[in-house]
């Protein structure tokens, strides 16, 4: 049983080194693009055509060094923390042993849950935060809304006055 742990440790242990290869190809190559951009900016540049404008799902917002750490790093470290937790469960469970050596495993939990629940803290306070700025954009909709219609009732409210003032007007010419 203990050998397959081990075993199963050391290939998470490859693959997380692979990932973070991985990682750093993605941030090499990014900051390549970045200079291969800084140095055909001090070319001189041809005549500017106009560009249209655009559109709200145009905003060139592209993959940042943040969203590249949470795929690479954070999500596979919480799936791994969960996904051990979760197996050192189910091995306990089925097997005595694993609880004779609970210490050590529990000690690994520790380990990987650390990193892993401030990070899911992070991306708590996240949603939270999105939560938040979504009921003010609702408030502020809504606040608008009524503000129209109150203008737009007081718009016909002097429309209708005025409309019997003139009406009242003509009655006393006749």
């Amino acid at each position: 049983m203990t050998d397959w742990v081990i075993f199963l440790l050391g290939m998470l242990g490859i693959l997380m080194a692979l990932t973070s290869l991985t990682f750093a190809f993605i941030v090499a190559v990014k900051l390549a693009r970045q200079a291969i951009r800084r140095l055909l900016k001090q070319m001189p540049k041809p005549k500017p055509r106009q560009e249209k404008p655009k559109m709200s799902k145009e905003k060139g917002e592209g993959v940042t060094f943040n969203d590249i750490f949470m795929f690479m790093i954070a999500v596979p470290l919480v799936l791994l923390w969960v996904g051990f937790a979760g197996f050192v469960i189910h091995s306990g469970l089925q097997d005595d042993s694993v609880l004779e050596q609970i210490e050590g495993y529990t000690t690994l939990i520790a380990i990987l849950g650390g990193p892993a629940l401030l990070i899911i803290k992070d991306a708590l306070d996240v949603w939270k935060q999105e939560q938040a700025e979504k009921t003010a954009f609702y408030k502020v909709k809504a606040q608008a809304v009524i503000d129209y219609n109150d203008a737009a009732q007081k718009q016909a409210q002097q429309i209708e006055s005025k409309a019997q003032e003139q009406e009242h007007k003509m009655e006393n010419k006749k």
